[in-house]
């Protein structure tokens, strides 16, 4: 946690918003005892996956989707900014254009959004489920499906044990196979073999044999749950031979607006025969004989994490020590490095305008500068950054890992500014200052491993960097003065001046 960040106390307000495929949904929460209470709650089907086409998000979609933060932004006036969390899901994962919607609906909330991987989506959704089960010893799968992908995890208590995001969803299953919303055999037996198969891709690691209970989450399985109760199918649960009416009852209409069936809202009339496919296929692939389900769910998740950001226990932090023991990464190097960044963002912080933000990634840089060493020393910058880039990390959002990427990848020689290009354009120079932090402490830390590096005097400008040593110590030290040279032209190409007495 970031030390200007105020510890959270019994009484906090926190925020959740969740930008999903089909709906947009809000939760305002209070914390109590080390448990969160919702205060509000509010949903609002945008359907902004309807809105992808060849990968980009419509001007129609964008603007539902803004109208509709402008009406949550409401709702947020009572919540620091620093306690809300707004996460992107599948449609903004696939959208190449979603800067056009995050950064005016940034504007609009006063907070940063942040597009997370299927993998981070699916451990926020099992956070938010487990929190509303029995906290005992059974390993259980949880399941949601969205409007854009479906999520799979299979846990125990509150530690995901595997995870996995699949690309399937009610809305985007919707426009493939039920054009102008026309239902009949072929179109749903098209939707249901097409999640058989992509099920069947991860039926090895989430078949019946790895856990002794299923627990469906979100929209999609609420509703089915909801229709197959109020029919009197079941009671509970949502069982394949209830399924199997549902598919019977929905094929019998000729397109979505016939559909007339108990438990059904409205808001999920157009993509609920879409939704049924998934439910029926996985439930065969996997051997799901019955599921029950659960109000908690990614939002719900987004709360729980963002608890832990602000009371210590932050996931990002394990992430990246896991990282560091898995490469075997020098920690004491790391730890030097990380020491030297302090410095320099202390010395910066004002003139830079620099934030906590600022510094966490810093921190997390300079941990995990040299993990691309266990590929390479040559080029062991790129290695790092292609591996931040592309793993699986827990905590992050796509953003911060391709941030860190870039920063790492940067770290030294020649900054490539093509990298710059993948950060919105009002960020690029925060991430230059950001830059010159790394590459500064990365050329004191031989001379540190060695003997202590005396205290430096920085002085900071918008656009300017200056060190000053004391008497003698640059003569003692003619190699750090060379690579301090370099850096002087390095850095002016990316408009900072540089320079050092």
């Amino acid at each position: 946690m970031a030390d200007d960040v105020k510890p959270l106390t019994d009484g906090s307000l926190l925020a959740a918003i969740d930008l999903g495929s089909n709906s947009f949904h809000l939760i305002i929460a209070r914390v109590e005892h080390g448990e969160m209470r919702p205060v509000e709650v509010l949903s609002e089907k945008v359907q902004l996956g309807a809105g992808v086409v060849d990968d980009q998000l419509s001007e129609e979609a964008i603007q539902r989707g803004l109208e509709c933060l402008a009406r949550f932004a409401q709702l947020l006036s009572s919540v620091e900014p620093e306690r809300v969390r707004v996460v992107g899901t599948n449609a903004l994962r696939q959208a190449h254009n979603r800067r056009d919607f995050t950064v005016p609906a940034a504007e609009i909330l006063g907070t940063r959004i942040d597009v997370i991987y299927g993998s981070e989506e699916a451990r926020l959704v099992y956070l938010g489920v487990a929190h509303t089960l029995a906290d005992d010893a059974r390993a259980r799968l949880v399941v949601d499906i969205g409007g854009g992908s479906t999520e799979f995890i299979v846990g125990k208590r509150f530690e995901p044990k595997r995870l996995e995001s699949m690309q399937m969803g009610c809305v985007t299953f919707t426009s493939d196979y039920f054009p102008d919303g026309i239902i009949s055999p072929e179109n749903y037996r098209r939707a249901y073999n097409r999640a058989r198969l992509e099920t069947s891709h991860i039926a090895s690691h989430f078949s019946a044999r790895h856990w002794t209970e299923a627990v469906g989450s979100s929209g999609t399985l609420n509703a089915i749950s909801a229709i197959v109760a109020a029919n009197g199918w079941t009671k509970g649960v949502i069982t394949r031979k209830a399924l199997d009416k549902l598919e019977k009852k929905l094929l019998k209409f000729k397109n979505f607006e016939q559909i007339n069936l108990n438990g059904l809202s409205e808001s999920r009339r157009n993509v609920i025969v879409a939704g049924v496919a998934v439910a029926a296929a996985l439930f065969d692939i996997l051997g799901i004989s019955k599921m029950r389900t659960s109000r908690g769910a990614l939002r719900e998740g987004v709360i729980y994490d963002l608890m832990g950001r602000l009371s210590h226990e932050d996931v990002r932090e394990r992430t990246v020590n896991a990282l560091i023991q898995r490469y075997g990464a020098d920690e004491a190097i790391a730890t030097i490095v990380e020491r030297r960044c302090k410095l320099l963002y202390d010395a910066t912080l004002s003139a830079w305008k620099l934030e906590a933000a600022d510094w966490e990634l810093l921190h997390w840089s300079a941990r995990s500068h040299e993990i691309g060493m266990a590929i390479s020393h040559k080029h062991f910058n790129r290695h790092t950054a292609y591996l931040l880039r592309n793993a699986d990390l827990p905590g992050f959002s796509q953003e911060e890992q391709e941030l860190l990427a870039i920063i790492t990848q940067g770290q030294r020689g020649k900054v490539d500014t093509l990298l710059l290009d993948a950060i919105a354009a009002a960020r690029h120079k925060r991430l230059v200052y950001l830059l010159a932090i790394l590459r500064l402490a990365g050329r004191f830390k031989y001379v540190e491993a060695l003997e202590q590096l005396p205290d430096l005097n920085v002085e900071a400008g918008d656009s300017s960097l200056a060190l000053a040593f004391p008497e003698g110590w640059m003569d003692a030290h003619p190699l750090t003065v060379s690579e301090l040279e370099q850096e002087q032209g390095y850095l002016s190409k990316l408009g900072l001046q540089f320079t050092f007495s």
